[in-house]
């Protein structure tokens, strides 16, 4: 069994598929834990990891079996909550900042594979991906305050998501969290008493802080892809795969190419790529009408990118179904490389 201290009494602990910060004395807690969340008081924070191979029919019929079975590898039976991950727990990171008054510890786990953006339509076809905060403060909060950095935290977390373009499976948006996310903040309820926890006090800085670093850190140790995606990889996240650009841009009499041709041009042409990519952020802000006011016909620039050898729209251009900006600059690489 690993351990770290993280405090006189408190220990992070790791077994098998079970990540806890156990304490001989209770911890205040404000969390939205599958089981025990809420405000309580309890002396076992547990993060459960889904074994490899576990049913999932048991999974879903009866979580308790899992959460329970699992606490007692760790000698706990009782006094505690948990939360249930998809991630290797293994995989964690702790990241940690002292003051004279109080110390911050973040423990998380995360996979990122089913990103979502809180407020659009989500349809559930698989439950896989989670990102697990556990906020331990040696220190005296106030109860407002932990629910202070509870917040403060999950933006964190998301700030964690948009520095790796994470996007939204539902929509390509850019991603706030996973489907089932789930964040504990618990403290030793010793010390004199913290009130602020936003994002701009002093105790707030350092739970965003050691929040967003936990996350990264976790994520690369289980999904380092985020850290190695190719521009067509970003564009798919974006609903934007290869194929449907090859097929839209088919379209435009003398462009008819495949799958593979347009790959090979693109693949070819590293300022083609990164022209792609820029398009892309530049239609993340025409969907949302955040296109900058510096220019008043952004609709004709775009036009201009589209045009075959300066003589305007192509026939069928108005049919392409893709964003604007994607669309003409597709149509200008195209027109100078074929």
């Amino acid at each position: 069994m690993e351990q770290v201290e993280l405090s006189n009494n408190t220990k992070l602990i790791i077994k098998e598929n079970v990540l806890a910060i156990t304490s001989p004395d209770e911890l205040a807690t404000v969390s939205s834990a599958f089981f025990n969340g809420g405000t309580k008081r309890v002396r076992h924070v547990l993060n459960v990891g889904v074994p490899k191979g576990y049913s999932d029919k048991v999974l879903h019929t009866n979580p308790l079996e899992l959460i329970t079975t699992s606490a007692r590898k760790i000698g706990v039976t009782k006094n505690y909550l948990a939360m249930v991950t998809a991630a290797n727990v293994h995989n964690f990171s702790l990241v940690t900042q002292k003051t004279n008054e109080y110390t911050v510890a973040v423990a998380a786990t995360a996979g990122c594979s089913h990103g979502e953006s809180s407020g659009e339509e989500i349809n559930i076809k698989e439950n896989i991906g989670t990102i697990n905060i556990i906020v331990f403060i040696d220190g005296a909060p106030l109860q407002s305050c932990m629910i202070a950095a509870l917040i403060t935290a999950t933006e964190a977390k998301s700030a964690a998501l948009h520095d790796f373009d994470v996007r939204s499976r539902y929509s390509g948006d850019l991603a706030t969290g996973s489907i089932t996310d789930s964040i504990t903040v618990a403290s030793t309820d010793k010390g004199t008493p913290i009130i602020l926890g936003g994002p701009a006090s002093k105790f707030g800085k350092l739970v965003g802080y050691c929040t967003r670093h936990a996350v990264i850190e976790a994520l690369l140790k289980q999904e380092p892809e985020w850290a190695n995606r190719s521009v067509f990889d970003r564009l798919n996240e974006r609903h934007l795969p290869v194929e449907k650009l090859a097929a839209e841009v088919s379209k435009i009499k003398g462009f008819e190419i495949t799958t593979k041709g347009l790959s090979q041009v693109l693949k070819n042409n590293s300022f083609a790529l990164a022209s792609l990519l820029a398009a892309a952020k530049m239609d993340d802000d025409y969907k949302k009408n955040l296109l900058p006011t510096d220019f008043q016909s952004w609709n004709q620039i775009a036009s201009c990118m589209g045009s075959i050898q300066g003589c305007g729209k192509p026939q069928n251009h108005d049919s392409i179904e893709l964003p604007p900006f994607i669309k003409s600059t597709l149509i200008k690489i195209l027109n100078d490389s074929l």
